[in-house]
Order: structure tokens, then sequence, then C-alpha cells
């Protein structure tokens, strides 16, 4: 069958079509995570879930988790009230070991993050604001760190 023109007809293409059978990537095996890289990314999402749910209860709403910006990731964006936080969590062996692993450069990129939060979210711009720490560790509460640091580094 062809068009009114002469070519052939078009078919519609949807999103997330699979690619041809002869493609390249099919050449190569799949790539398999490392088990630690797995063990570390579900220790982060636990980690992540507790913080959400110790905020909740805090009086805290939720309103992302793994905020993905061009500069990096904010854990969790939670407001209570006038106050919009912005929260890095670490999950480590021990409490003392979450408090020190939030480094200078992490609180620089979640700065970053923040603000192009408040570039794509202009409806909290008048907010008060604060940079927040959980930390989680085994057979502890989370210890939840108000004002960890601030913009300034």
């Amino acid at each position: 069958m062809t068009r009114n023109n002469g070519s052939p007809p078009r078919t519609l293409k949807t999103r997330g079509t699979i690619a041809p059978a002869n493609s390249a990537s099919e050449d190569r095996p799949a790539k398999t995570p490392a088990p630690a890289r797995v063990a570390a990314f579900q220790t982060g999402l636990s980690a992540e879930s507790k913080a959400s749910a110790y905020l909740i209860a805090k009086g805290y709403r939720i309103l992302a988790r793994r905020f993905r910006t061009p500069y990096g990731e904010i854990d969790i964006v939670a407001r209570r009230r006038n106050l919009l936080t912005f929260v890095e969590v670490k999950a480590r062996a021990s409490l003392d070991e979450a408090a020190y692993s939030v480094t200078p450069q992490q609180q620089q990129r979640i700065v970053a993050a923040a603000q192009f939060w408040l570039m794509t979210h202009p409806e909290h711009a008048n907010f008060e604001m604060r940079f927040d720490v959980v930390l989680i560790a085994p057979k502890h509460l989370p210890r939840h760190l108000m004002a960890a640091f601030d913009a300034g580094g």
C-alpha cells in the first residue's frame, strides 16, 4: 500500500519502543552491578524510608524523595508549616560515622540542588529554608540534626 505521493505508509512510533533485534547493544552481555553496590543502594533506600517515616511522625510533610537535579540529588524535601527542609540521609554502622560522612562537597551539592528546587517550585520561594541531616544506624532511633549546615557552606 502506498500513500497518495507514492511513498510507503508511515507507521506510528510510540515512546519506549524496543530497539531492533540486530542492534549493537545485544552483542554485549548485560552489565550486572556489583553485589556491594546493590547492597549499598538497598541500604540507602531503606534509610530514606526510615527517615521519611520519622519526619512524618514529627509533623513534616514529605514533598519529594530522591529529587534529582543537574547538580545532584536531594534525599528528602519536607515541609512543616512555612519551613522547607532539604534533608540528607546518612546510614552507617554508627551514628558518629554517619555524622562525619556529610562532607563539605556534599553540602555544596545539596545547596545547589536546593536552589534548583526553588527555581522549579517558585511557590516555595518565600518559605524559611533549612538544611537538615538524618542519621541512621542499626539498633538506634534515627537522629535528626536540624540546621546541620547552612547555604554558606
